[in-house]
């Protein structure tokens, strides 16, 4: 009888020791057997951009705003409609942020080519150069804003909604599971690769006053990263959120890491991400298809 006892025993234990093991790993999963990385970002996916397999997803289908990667969207739209980059276009009033009141260093009458804008929007982030390209879309913001939902439409973004052309409005939501979509979207414009990867940009505001631009991640200047595509994003309710195409172990891996609470998180949770597949890459990264 005590023999039973003592198995009853360790099989109650082993229960309890497994539910804590998925308590502690929250909702996150990896599609391999190694160790899940454990990352900060609420919501987070990982997939391989050649054959959409994915890697890693927590919180994959959760609904949440999506701040400043909206912009991503904002630029596939408008270089379907094909403008000149070359074409020059004015920073409005209409381009100020009333929304949250956010301060811009591109001063209202700045004259840009809309390279620049483009530049500038993924590049730094520049909210009233993403204002201004969807602006000056063919038929205006509004048309602009019904391409921005069509393309997401057509890309297989089922639970995505987009407003504006910013991502200012808590209103641009989508999943991390769409934005894999967005972001392996987004890699095939070589103008939204050059763009995000620019690493500074030096422009005139009002034509007089040379305004030093960075680009937002950081790693874009960390010479051990090769990245395809980039955007990074911030709003309180959306909290720092960071989207790349990156080449890791020689594949194409699309990371969409979302709501991450500190200002370094989310590049340390893509650090802990590219470690954890370069040391114990789950065997669909590295097989040959």
């Amino acid at each position: 009888m005590n023999r039973f006892r003592v198995r009853a025993t360790l099989r109650s234990l082993l229960a309890a020791t497994l539910a804590l093991g998925a308590l502690a790993a929250g909702s996150a999963e990896a599609t391999g057997r190694q160790l899940a990385p454990q990352l900060q970002s609420r919501s987070a996916l990982v997939m391989r951009a050649d054959t959409g397999e994915v890697l890693y997803r927590k919180n994959a289908e959760e609904t949440l705003p999506i701040a400043s990667i909206t912009k991503l969207m904002t630029a596939m739209v408008v270089l379907d409609a094909k403008q000149s980059l070359d074409e020059r276009i004015q920073i409005t009033n209409e381009d100020v942020d009333h929304l949250r009141a956010s301060s811009s260093r591109l001063a209202v009458g700045t004259v840009l080519t809309r390279r620049e804008a483009f530049t500038l929007a993924l590049m730094s982030s520049e909210n009233r150069a993403a204002a201004a390209l969807l602006r000056n879309y063919p038929g205006g913001k509004s048309a602009g804003v019904v391409a921005m939902n069509r393309k997401a439409r057509a890309l297989g973004m089922t639970h995505s909604r987009f407003v504006e052309a910013t991502g200012l409005s808590g209103d641009n939501r989508s999943t991390p599971a769409d934005l894999a979509r967005m972001v392996k979207a987004a890699s095939q414009y070589s103008n939204i690769r050059n763009f995000s990867t620019t690493r500074e940009l030096t422009v005139k505001v009002r034509g007089r006053y040379p305004t030093l631009y960075r680009n937002t991640n950081p790693l874009v200047r960390n010479p051990t990263w090769d990245i395809d595509v980039t955007k990074t994003g911030y709003i309180k309710e959306a909290g720092r959120c960071l989207v790349m195409q990156t080449t890791i172990s020689g594949k194409p891996v699309v990371m969409v890491l979302m709501n991450s609470w500190g200002t370094f998180t989310r590049v340390g949770d893509a650090s802990r991400v590219r470690r954890w597949i370069e040391t114990s890459a789950p065997a669909q990264l590295t097989a040959s298809r």
